[in-house]
């Protein structure tokens, strides 16, 4: 049996991973400002993460969400607690795809309503209701095709009402940054307005904060910087470092039913206990405030730079464009030659997702090789 053929590979196996970098069996050592898409949220084999798993497997891995499993809960309180989010509710699953399902489903139970609210450029999964809120018809079947999908522009206050007012909307949808649109951030006063027409509309808003949470921002969740409180919040990617896991954070005011939502392996024993060292690691050593520290730091350097002609982003979720080079080249030379992991975005964007526990010192060594990149 051969693999089935959808990725665009580098002919490159990272091995082995410590903190920011990644190795190759050959030992060539490799700056990781990508964290696999935003995965990597405390940094390669940290050493509390890597005994949290070996510690649980020895013990239990899994077994069935048929009986209690207390990690579930302890992971509950301890997300609660350090997101603000301690009065809402947590259905675990496995994939931020999966966990956008489970709020589009769940805003329909609540509402009673089948129409989606999304937005331009807007990239919340690959799966069926996921897709079909997702603003890229490349990617769509025709399975995938419905009508109660709407999308207007990101930040177009005007739209957004007229449709919320038709009264049709289940909820609305909307990342607390694009992210594989090219690092689009909603204006704060946008997200003001969208929360206040959902609920004067009966609608529900669902925050998508799968790679734009869990700290990337500089808070923990980026629609933080609005200050609101959406009625659901999707969670995955910097959950459990690369552990599959996914979650839904949700209202105390939508009610839950048994058998409404399910899955087998949602919030097993092993994910639970790398989600809840991933957490023990956020705060211990303070990686949101470094997220934003590094972060603001990063994209004050990037632009004073030459050629670069725009940055955009919040905390270490940058996206970059510079002048004369696609994001294509750019993500090339800097991989090959100078042996920076990057991500890209569309034709012309780079985009920066590192390891929330990147140091000053490894930001400066990646604004070192990314100068000699582009001059």
């Amino acid at each position: 049996m051969e693999l089935f053929d959808v990725y665009s590979l580098y002919d490159i196996e990272p091995v082995s991973g410590k903190g920011s970098h990644v190795f190759t069996a050959d030992g060539t050592d490799y700056l990781d400002l990508y964290g696999g898409h935003a995965v990597i949220s405390i940094g390669h084999a940290h050493p509390h993460y890597v005994e949290a798993i070996a510690s649980q497997v020895a013990k239990l891995g899994f077994y069935s969400n048929s009986v209690i499993n207390s990690l579930q809960s302890r992971l509950a309180e301890k997300l609660g607690r350090v997101s603000g989010y301690d009065d809402y509710r947590l259905f675990l699953c496995n994939s931020g795809a999966e966990a956008n399902e489970n709020a589009l489903k769940l805003a329909s139970f609540a509402t009673g309503r089948s129409k989606i609210l999304s937005f331009g450029k807007a990239f919340h999964g690959r799966t069926s209701g996921a897709v079909a809120a997702t603003d890229n018809p490349a990617i769509q079947s025709p399975f995938n095709k419905t009508d109660n999908v709407t999308f207007v522009p990101l930040n177009d206050v005007e739209a957004m009402r007229r449709e919320l007012a038709t009264g049709k909307y289940a909820a609305a949808i909307i990342e607390g940054i694009q992210g594989v649109s090219g690092i689009h951030v909603p204006d704060d006063e946008f997200l003001k307005e969208l929360f206040e027409t959902c609920h004067a509309n009966g609608s529900l808003l669902i925050l998508d904060e799968i790679q734009s949470g869990y700290g990337r921002s500089g808070k923990f969740f980026a629609h933080q910087y609005a200050d609101i409180r959406p009625d659901i919040i999707t969670c995955a990617k910097g959950i459990a470092n690369g552990f599959p896991m996914g979650a839904v954070l949700i209202s105390s005011e939508i009610e839950a039913k048994k058998g409404m939502l399910g899955t087998t392996f949602g919030g097993n024993h092993l994910a639970c206990a790398a989600a809840i060292a991933v957490l023990d690691v956020i705060e211990s050593e303070h990686l949101v405030d470094n997220a934003a520290s590094v972060g603001e730091y990063l994209i004050v350097e990037l632009s004073k730079l030459p050629r670069v002609s725009e940055v955009r982003g919040r905390g270490l979720m940058i996206g970059l464009e510079v002048d004369g080079f696609t994001g294509s080249d750019l993500r090339r030379k800097l991989l090959f030659e100078h042996h920076v992991f990057t991500g890209g975005a569309g034709q012309y964007t780079l985009r920066l997702l590192p390891a929330l526990s990147i140091s000053k010192a490894e930001a400066d060594m990646f604004l070192d090789k990314f100068k000699q990149t582009i001059c």
